[in-house]
């Protein structure tokens, strides 16, 4: 578990699924996401969440609001998958429900799982990316300390060729 002023990051509990579920079934956060996930399959991601946690140690945390008590989002370290052509590297990632936006829990907490991430984890580095256009994700990866290395931008391989979201930036942070 991590602590920061207003936050909790922890592991995924069956419990969150709900809430995580009502997150990925929101066509906001769906718009940079490949689209809205229904009930299954935002509870196949939770799964995915657990068992990488279990096997490395780390993951894609819940984010819980200190003051209320309630899941507001996600974030957290992820081994990115072969497919990406940029394996072996751990990925920092955020997504968090709208009503969350705006109020700088993506910083807080992408602050805190950066920290664990060399600090705990010993990593040398921590790469995030994200689509082109997606210039809320891209500040709060310059806000985190992040910088943008274009040589490592690429076609994201999971999107159509005429997908607006294919063309995706990568930013990088080292220990």
């Amino acid at each position: 578990m991590i602590e920061t002023d207003r936050l909790v990051l922890r592991p995924a509990v069956d419990a969150d699924r709900p809430a995580i579920a009502v997150m990925n079934g929101d066509s906001r956060v769906g718009a940079w996401l490949g689209g809205v996930r229904d009930r299954a399959q935002s509870d196949a991601f939770v799964d995915r969440v657990m068992a990488h946690d279990r096997q490395h140690g780390f993951g894609f945390w819940v984010v819980e609001r200190k003051a209320d008590g309630r899941v507001i989002g996600m974030t957290g370290l992820w081994w990115v998958p072969p497919e990406m052509n940029m394996a072996p590297a751990v990925e920092i990632g955020w997504r968090f429900h709208p009503d969350a936006w705006g109020q700088g829990y993506a910083t807080e907490a992408a602050t805190a799982a950066l920290a664990h991430g060399f600090e705990a984890l010993k990593l040398s580095e921590i790469i995030a990316f994200t689509a082109r256009t997606n210039l809320a994700s891209q500040a709060v990866m310059r806000r985190i300390g992040m910088s943008h290395d274009s040589a490592r931008d690429f076609d994201h391989p999971g999107l159509a060729q005429d997908d607006p979201l294919r063309a995706h930036v990568t930013f990088v942070a080292r220990a």
